[in-house]
């Protein structure tokens, strides 16, 4: 894949995660770019372009939704973007803007990804009925619980994974979560498998503490060419790669055991990034996380581990901090929050963090150069990743 410029990262910006903000959406924006570019020493006249990333309308109440937050994201009157593709949106959107860099349309862009999904009424699992067959399935009342129930009893079955082990992911992520300094009141902590596996069936078998919680939040990053990193920065973290695959949107179509939409995009990636052995280059790893068995499942996909290795790896201690492969040291969906298209980008966010050793409480104990973030969206089928390295 040929490009014209380097593309750097040099400063992210991240709000608290909230239950139920009080900011609008354009606030919300605001407070992450404005962190992300502080970060950077910049200013909003030095930006040229700006990509957003948000999910759909129907998530904050506000129709044109991209346009309304457009000023709030330091849009106004600059070339700007939106991003959409579910949950995969803030990966995407970072891959967005690499384009905008890369192709040496823009020195510096910034990047900004929020989701308000506490103004969907009467819940967001309303909204996701929507994105179903109207025919055959929608008049069932199908939403996201039930379709990932159906893939992690799938997954389980074909691996022989107890939901024991599963439960070991909330168990992780929700106690690296008590180390973030922006995670959701009252979604980190420290768990036993019992509490997890005991908490309330949502849809056999899921259970409440597998599932990441309805979150409001913007995030936020500041992408620029090598000559004005090198001119900003001495300490520039470089896209080495990014990748991203649409599968079809008939889900019932597909073995529901493993993402090779996941595995599609991780190739591009590694293909880019010159990266031939992702289990021996890769330092650490941000995977997508909305519900406990995705982290398994997106590590399979991401070539990190053999079909159905992820969970003898987690059960050794592998995927901790201060495992040879930290998963999600940030606490990730389940130990933060999830705010749709923000925690994409707050994924690409804690490894630019991680890999400029900036990560405070939450920085993994072994050296880093090379991280990934990777998110994962619609209706089981988009894969988006990122391929970070100093």
């Amino acid at each position: 894949m040929g490009y014209q410029n380097r593309v750097a990262v040099v400063g992210a910006g991240l709000t608290r995660f909230m239950r139920r903000a009080q900011e609008t959406g354009k606030e919300l924006c605001f407070e992450a770019a404005r962190m992300a570019l502080d970060a950077a020493g910049l200013r909003p006249r030095d930006v040229e372009a700006v990509v957003m990333a948000t999910a759909p309308d129907v998530f904050d109440g506000v129709h044109m939704k991209g346009e309304y937050l457009a000023d709030g994201a330091g849009g106004f009157r600059k070339p700007y973007m939106r991003s959409f593709v579910g949950g995969g949106s803030g990966v995407f959107a970072a891959i967005h803007g690499w384009y905008h860099v890369a192709s040496g349309h823009f020195d510096t862009v910034l990047v900004v990804a929020e989701e308000k999904m506490s103004s969907c009424l009467p819940h967001p699992q309303a909204a996701f009925n929507g994105i179903y067959d109207q025919f055959l399935e929608r008049p069932l009342g199908v939403n996201l619980l039930w379709i990932f129930a159906l893939e992690m009893n799938r997954y389980m079955q074909v691996h022989k994974v107890p939901q024991e082990t599963i439960a070991l992911v909330s168990v992780k992520n929700k106690r690296n979560g008590l180390d973030h300094p922006c995670a959701q009141e009252g979604i980190p902590g420290n768990y036993s498998v019992e509490e997890i596996v005991g908490s309330e069936v949502m849809v056999w078998p899921v259970t409440r503490l597998m599932v990441s919680p309805v979150t409001d939040a913007a995030a936020a990053i500041v992408m620029v060419s090598e000559r004005v990193a090198k001119r900003i920065t001495d300490r520039p973290v470089w896209v080495k790669g990014v990748g991203w695959h649409l599968d079809s949107s008939y889900w019932t179509n597909r073995d529901l055991y493993y993402p090779k939409y996941v595995e599609y995009a991780a190739r591009m990636a590694y293909e880019m990034a010159g990266i031939t052995n992702p289990r021996r280059e890769i330092d650490v790893v941000e995977a997508y996380d909305p519900f406990a068995y995705k982290e398994l499942h997106h590590m399979e996909g991401l070539l990190l581990c053999d079909k159905g290795e992820a969970p003898r790896l987690l059960e050794k201690g592998v995927t901790q901090r201060d495992g040879e492969l930290p998963v999600c040291p940030s606490g990730g969906l389940l130990g933060v929050g999830n705010p749709i298209a923000a925690a994409g980008l707050m994924k690409v966010a804690e490894i630019f963090w991680q890999l400029r050793g900036e990560a405070g409480a939450r920085q993994v104990s072994r050296p880093v150069r090379t991280g990934l973030a990777q998110a994962w969206g619609d209706l089981m089928q988009v894969g988006t990743v990122v391929v970070l390295g100093v």
